[in-house]
């Protein structure tokens, strides 16, 4: 079997050869007998919920349910991640779990995204996010069976310090913007971006190819602005508790020292929802239920999401997603 692309004049045959789709079996199996092994329970979540992410860099897709008492059809959204259905089993006393699942999110195409793609998620009671990086590289490890695979760490602000000279702790957008014109961005003079808009269009365009070339990189302890779900480090320098790691020059995963605060939690909906009413984004419902087992008393936690369409694409060298997919949307 060999692969095929998008625009193969055969769209019933798969993108993937016979040797990713083998690959990406192995990959399933070592994640089981990896958690097996560690003592972390598999669970299963729904696909579909009543509610949706807020986050601004994120967009639900959604269907609607023509069930008994909704003749009109209820909404009902696809996840995006299976974070808040995991978090209130978490609540609930279910201990150390993990779950590989499809997520979904719209507008999004390209070599390394696909609308729909496979994710593994974990969380872990009672740990912090460095000791969670600790596993995702062990895992990481296993996975590309490349037990000798070094890892780096590197906080967020040092990062852009050491590469592009900057603060982003005390820095203002004006000068993000010279940064961003001298690095080559083209345009920069005339984007309206905040202050985490240009962190992110530097990171994404001058920082990530260079991250974790023949090597893991965890970029850790994020500006309290982009702690999203993570628990903010108090101190003169407060820290989001988060981290993201790179291995050749692509982000494969994002993990949390878990936010357990149903109030600030709230307050932090609250933000997204209106910052995406303000640029005419749809404001969707809020997780009710997950905020409930917040204030029921969710324990300390720290949890990631991986990629593995990513991950497999660093496994077999493959340079597009479509490669490691049996059936990309365009041939679904």
């Amino acid at each position: 079997m060999s692969a095929a692309s998008a625009s193969d004049a055969t769209p019933w045959r798969p993108s993937a050869t016979r040797e990713a789709l083998v690959a990406r079996a192995g990959m399933l199996a070592a994640i089981r007998a990896f958690f097996a092994g560690r003592g972390v329970l598999e669970v299963e979540t729904p696909i579909a919920s009543r509610a949706a992410v807020s986050d601004l860099g994120i967009d639900s897709l959604s269907t609607r349910w023509a069930g008994p008492g909704h003749p009109g059809g209820l909404p009902l959204y696809l996840q995006t991640s299976p974070e808040y259905a995991m978090k209130r089993l978490l609540a609930a006393g279910s201990g150390p779990i993990y779950q590989v699942c499809k997520v979904f999110r719209d507008g999004e195409r390209g070599p390394r995204h696909h609308p729909e793609f496979s994710l593994l998620e974990w969380y872990r009671p009672g740990w912090g996010h460095r000791a969670l990086m600790a596993e995702v590289a062990d895992l990481v490890r296993a996975l590309l069976d490349a037990p000798g695979l070094a890892a780096e760490e590197i906080s967020y602000r040092d990062l852009f310090h050491d590469r592009l000279g900057l603060d982003p702790w005390h820095t203002d957008t004006e000068t993000l913007r010279r940064v961003a014109a001298g690095q080559g961005i083209g345009g920069a003079q005339w984007l309206a971006l905040d202050l985490d808009g240009w962190l992110d269009l530097l990171l994404s365009h001058c920082l990530e190819a260079g991250l974790g070339l023949g090597r893991m990189t965890f970029v850790y302890d994020y500006p309290p602005s982009q702690a999203a779900l993570a628990r903010v480090r108090p101190g003169p320098q407060p820290a989001g508790e988060r981290f993201e790691l790179y291995l050749e020059g692509m982000e494969l995963a994002n993990g949390f020292h878990e936010l357990t605060d149903e109030a600030e939690q709230r307050r932090r909906f609250a933000l997204d929802l209106g910052r995406r009413a303000a640029t005419a984004r749809a404001t969707p419902p809020l997780d009710q239920a997950f905020l409930a087992a917040l204030g029921a008393g969710m324990p300390a936690a720290s949890g990631v999401a991986l990629g593995l369409d990513r991950l497999l694409m660093v496994k077999t060298g493959a340079g597009h997603i479509d490669g490691v997919l049996a059936f990309p949307v365009e041939r679904a």
